[in-house]
């Protein structure tokens, strides 16, 4: 590898994710983004996304375009329907970037002190925080 090309290349890395993030950057796409997660590895047409998220038509259509042309979703044809899924290669990549450096330098943030709590509590209500391993929220 020629001097420089290794930093050339993270630099691009960076500034590809620098655009998922951008794109990633509203309400509704993070919403969007998190029901396609959830109906991963099937994904959703568009109808089910719009009756789930209550976004009209031509708004849900212009996030999805932008979700798409930076590949934090893939869409694909059946029939009259378009079926759309979570990236989760991409969005990996995106958490991956966070938390590289995590063990590293000063620790600012313990990966092996998170533990993600299930998507759902036992009573079907949605449980989104992020706990440390001692119960504490981070």
């Amino acid at each position: 590898m020629a001097p420089g090309q290794h930093l050339q290349e993270q630099e691009q890395s960076v500034a590809k994710l620098a655009d998922i993030l951008a794109a990633m950057a509203t309400q509704s796409r993070l919403r969007i983004v998190r029901l396609l997660l959830s109906a991963h590895p099937d994904g959703m047409v568009v109808g089910e996304i719009q009756h789930e998220l209550g976004i009209s038509p031509s708004t849900l259509s212009h996030h999805l375009d932008k979700l798409k042309n930076e590949e934090v979703v893939t869409v694909e044809r059946h029939g009259t329907f378009l079926r759309y899924r979570a990236n989760a290669p991409v969005i990996r990549d995106l958490l991956g970037f966070f938390f590289s450096e995590c063990c590293t330098r000063n620790a600012v943030i313990d990966a092996r002190e998170l533990i993600l709590e299930p998507c759902c509590s036992p009573a079907g209500s949605p449980a989104s925080i992020v706990k440390t391993s001692k119960g504490r929220e981070p």
